[in-house]
């Protein structure tokens, strides 16, 4: 559905620690670093899209975050979301909602949200049942 999503940041070396961390626990792979344009941005192993970027505003206008948008990240496991949100708190993102279940949005929903350094809004969700998610075996029967 998407090419590449990017994220503005006025503090490069900061996020990219930040994002690094996010994407070692993701199992994403670093695709290019461009410290001197700067902008950095990472991909699903085996894939060439859709692409994470991270970097100075193209406008050369400080960057702002936006209220009302979030990016989302995709877990494949709970433990997961907990491994990532503990890694975004530790790169200096603040917590906006801890890990855990959130039925209101459906019945296997689980993720956490956090903001990076520069305020952006971010989230990460598992969607698989809890049976699935913590990798016991699934009897469909």
């Amino acid at each position: 559905m998407f090419s590449h999503i990017h994220l503005g940041t006025a503090h490069f070396e900061q996020a990219f620690g930040f994002y690094e961390a996010i994407a070692d626990e993701l199992g994403l792979v670093l695709r290019f670093k461009e410290p001197d344009r700067p902008w950095a941005g990472w991909q699903q192993p085996g894939h060439d899209r859709p692409l994470l970027i991270i970097g100075r505003p193209f406008d050369g206008q400080p960057h702002a975050p936006g209220n009302g948008q979030m990016v989302a990240f995709l877990a494949a496991t709970r433990e997961q979301v907990r491994r990532v949100h503990a890694a975004a708190l530790a790169q200096g993102g603040t917590c906006e909602g801890p890990p855990g279940p959130r039925p209101e949005y459906h019945a296997h929903y689980y993720g956490a949200y956090f903001r990076d350094v520069d305020g952006n809004k971010l989230a990460v969700a598992c969607h698989a049942p809890q049976a699935e998610a913590s990798g016991a075996a699934f009897d469909a029967s």
